[in-house]
């Protein structure tokens, strides 16, 4: 397979938009006082999820970049401590650091210097190629979930 088509399909599903909705699109108008909310029998909220999605990511992206990072503690550090942002500053931050890192790894993947197969330094076999996949499949299992709690609290409109 030729290596730009390779990269071209990662870019594509790190964006998330082929095979249902992306996270651009579920993040727009979340009202403020539902981000904090857990519909009846849901384990987490809005912020939660967004939260657990964006350390992950963060986490995944920096592993993939410096071989001297130190991942959180699991379970405890991938997820917020409290179920709601502070303020709706604290959420757009959130936001804003999800879509950035994310694009950092759709521009690691794009670089045509970057090989995909190459294990990377300070990990034990992984390949960016495996980084970027784990990071889409990551990505959207929560993304699912996310739209759900959307749903449970009347808060998602298909369009």
């Amino acid at each position: 397979m030729d290596d730009a088509v390779l990269r071209k399909h990662l870019q594509e599903l790190l964006a998330g938009k082929e095979a249902h909705v992306d996270w651009d699109s579920a993040l727009k108008h979340v009202p403020e006082k539902l981000r904090g909310e857990k519909p009846q029998g849901a384990p987490h909220s809005l912020w939660e999820l967004l939260e657990h999605a964006r350390i992950a990511q963060w986490d995944i992206l920096e592993f993939s970049r410096d071989p001297k990072h130190k991942s959180p503690d699991w379970p405890s550090g991938y997820w917020p401590k409290q179920s709601a942002p502070e303020s709706a500053g604290e959420w757009d931050k959130s936001v804003k650091a999800f879509q950035h890192d994310r694009e950092e790894m759709v521009k690691l993947v794009m670089n045509p210097h970057t090989d995909l197969a190459a294990k990377i330094p300070g990990g034990s076999g992984q390949t960016i190629l495996r980084e970027a996949l784990l990071v889409a499949d990551h990505n959207s299992y929560h993304l699912g979930q996310f739209v759900l709690v959307r749903r449970l609290l009347n808060s998602w409109h298909e369009t």
